[in-house]
């Protein structure tokens, strides 16, 4: 069983929806208890940092998943359920992140781009990755963010994208942790072939 993480963020009928379509069973819960009798989560968001991450504490979320990865658990974060995995964040403050994956989340600044990127952006794979098996590289995702995520260690990028003006890391993949700031859920067949490998890996 596959379990989605309802935290208030945003998002989630759709991704269920997804994993609906390919035929994976996902259930969709506010109750972190219920977390510890799936072998993958999944921790989708569209929102601010500040509020998700004082939402996963007090919720009992954070404590969950750090238990869930601790025991080789698989985790994937999609959008802001991605920036969530980092060390910190600057969005609108200062905000500790789960810490799973060293880094920060910074702001896109750009004189030309628009802020937030919002449509569909080619994603680069920069090493073999489950995520994206069976996807073309620099297949088109689709992108709806104002920040980004630097990881410390580039071992833990799988995939970077073009935009403002850097190439900023799109997804992640390390010891069993996966996650992707695009939106595959809205990302046609890429996208739904991305939740597949996850499902299956």
């Amino acid at each position: 069983m596959l379990f989605i993480a309802d935290y208030g963020a945003g998002n989630l009928r759709s991704v269920q929806k997804a994993f609906d379509f390919l035929g994976v069973r996902a259930m969709v819960s506010s109750d972190p208890c219920k977390l510890a009798g799936c072998s993958k989560v999944v921790l989708p968001g569209v929102g601010a940092f500040g509020q998700a991450i004082e939402t996963l504490n007090r919720s009992g979320f954070s404590e969950a998943i750090l238990e869930h990865v601790d025991k080789g658990g698989q985790l994937l974060g999609i959008c802001l359920g991605m920036q969530l995995l980092l060390s910190d964040s600057e969005e609108m403050g200062a905000y500790r992140g789960l810490n799973l994956v060293p880094g920060r989340v910074l702001h896109f600044r750009s004189e030309t781009d628009k802020i937030p990127q919002i449509g569909w952006n080619s994603v680069d794979q920069q090493k073999e990755s489950v995520l994206f098996r069976g996807v073309a590289d620099h297949a088109f995702f689709y992108f709806v963010h104002s920040f980004y995520c630097e990881p410390h260690s580039t071992d833990a990028i799988a995939a970077t994208t073009w935009y403002a003006g850097k190439n900023f890391c799109s997804a992640i993949e390390k010891n069993g942790i996966f996650a992707v700031q695009f939106h595959p859920e809205k990302s046609s067949d890429a996208g739904l072939q991305v939740l597949k490998n996850f499902a299956e890996c």
